[in-house]
């Protein structure tokens, strides 16, 4: 079953989807079915180079990928960066090589909020 707010990848040609409504039947790219990214958190590597960090001041939710910034280069780099509250989507911005890996949202409410982000060659990370 498809998981609304997943996010699937092709593991031959690396198309990446987020589902923003969920209906069977799987997702298919390239002939075969996508491979749904499971969430890491710091259990698997710790936090210095993926998990998210969350800055709160009033309104304003910075977004830091790692406790040391993330490489940015053209073969290994941040792809996304998400706010997400009660498992939605809320906020988003797509990075590129080169850019810093953090982005900066204003939110309404900043209560219960976690974030995500996906890295080009290690997948999916969530922040704590």
């Amino acid at each position: 079953m498809v998981k609304q707010n997943g996010i699937y990848k092709c593991s031959i040609c690396g198309n990446v989807v987020l589902v923003i409504e969920a209906h069977d039947p799987a997702i298919v790219c390239c002939g075969q079915d996508m491979n749904f990214l499971e969430v890491k958190t710091s259990e698997q590597e710790g936090k210095e180079k993926h998990v998210p960090v969350i800055e709160i001041e009033g309104n304003k939710v910075t977004v830091k990928v790692g406790s040391v910034p993330h490489p940015m280069e053209d073969g290994h780099y941040i792809e996304f960066i998400q706010i997400l509250k009660d498992g939605n989507v809320i906020a988003g911005k797509r990075l590129n090589p080169g850019e810093k890996p953090e982005k900066t949202f204003c939110l309404e409410n900043v209560e219960g909020i976690s974030a995500r982000e996906l890295c080009n060659i290690h997948g999916l990370w969530k922040s704590e």
